[in-house]
């Protein structure tokens, strides 16, 4: 069931209304007539909800939905109950996401007001409509574009630059960076703090080496909750535009990502490691440093990366080599265990 406290729901759309906005066909008898109020699962949709099926796992749910419409592949439509209006698109996903968008928007205070308890630089520039929570330092010399909203407990250090639009949940916290329009940022992310740099002295004691760059953050990037960003040592760390990095993500100093990457949660990022465009990182991936990635690759989830890898390859495993090689060997390490277990079985144990 959809908590719809959370949300502001939008106004009922026919079905054909629908299709001519995110693109495709509507099947069935009078299938552009039906009305939807909102978006579920397969499980869970009622007769005015639309839902999606790209996955033949779940035909079963898809042949039982009483959704009131189902976006889907050509190929799948056979497989739609009688009574369900289709959605025919070559990406149902997308289509899904986008009309969720139509139906549903988080109920986000967007006051246009600076809280009491704010304390705001007399140096700092904020643009028009902004909001700013309860608790929220901004040093010197900030700039924060129009739009922008701010949540409760964030610190913007001094000479930081926010573009339009930009949301920055609570208890972030913002140094040495220059952050491009739209860009959201959530609860709890560190961007811009010093990096893990430090030269031992041969005396058993360490010497921090300066970090003297900063974090550059493209245009309408997502960064996930608790995710660290590090300012770069001297070059500046870069994170492309379009770029989705989920929570507890760790990007150390001078790494470079290029447009349009995805990373999963928990990956670690070891500095100077730079990357092509829209690269794919599975969870809990590793990379040693100064690796370069090229456009396009995919690393499955929990890979040690600790080569370069070239455009367009597929890879996993410790380390992380081309996928059809890390399953040649893990099929290799299974007959050897069978063997091993049959000579034990054999000889008694």
């Amino acid at each position: 069931m959809k908590e719809r406290r959370f949300f502001c729901c939008g106004e009922p759309l026919l079905l054909s209304d629908i299709a001519s906005r995110v693109g495709g066909d509507v099947r069935g008898e009078g299938a552009g007539d039906v009305v939807i109020r909102g978006v579920a699962t397969l499980e869970s949709a009622s007769c005015e909800d639309i839902s999606f099926f790209n996955n033949r796992k779940y035909a079963s749910a898809f042949a039982q939905s009483q959704a009131g419409a189902c976006c889907v592949l050509e190929k799948d439509t056979t497989l739609a109950p009688d009574s369900m209006a289709l959605l025919v698109t070559p990406h149902p996903y997308l289509a899904y996401a986008r009309i969720g968008h139509m139906f549903y928007a988080e109920n986000r205070e967007q006051s246009n007001s600076t809280h009491a308890s704010a304390v705001i630089a007399s140096s700092a520039t904020l643009g028009h409509g902004c909001s700013i929570g309860a608790g929220v330092v901004i040093e010197d010399d900030v700039v924060i574009g129009d739009n922008a909203c701010i949540g409760a407990h964030v610190v913007i250090g001094h000479h930081v630059v926010l573009g339009e639009a930009c949301r920055i949940d609570s208890h972030v916290s913002i140094n040495h960076a220059v952050i491009g329009d739209r860009v959201c940022i959530h609860h709890g992310a560190r961007i811009g703090q010093e990096g893990f740099g430090f030269a031992p002295d041969g005396k058993g004691r360490y010497v921090t080496v300066p970090q003297l760059g900063c974090v550059v953050i493209g245009d309408d990037v997502v960064i996930g909750a608790n995710t660290t960003i590090d300012r770069g040592s001297v070059q500046d760390t870069e994170i492309g535009a379009h770029c989705r990095i989920d929570n507890l993500v760790h990007i150390a100093h001078n790494v470079v990502l290029g447009q349009g990457c995805v990373i999963a949660g928990q990956v670690g990022i070891s500095g100077s490691t730079r990357f092509g465009d829209y690269c794919i990182i599975g969870g809990q991936v590793g990379f040693s440093g100064h690796n370069v990635v090229g456009d396009g690759v995919h690393i499955a989830a929990k890979s040690g990366v600790m080569r370069d890898i070239g455009a367009g390859e597929r890879v996993a495993g410790i380390p992380a080599v081309p996928v059809r090689q890390w399953h040649k060997q893990t099929l290799a390490l299974e007959r050897l265990a069978k063997q091993k277990k049959r000579r034990e079985e054999k000889h008694g144990g």
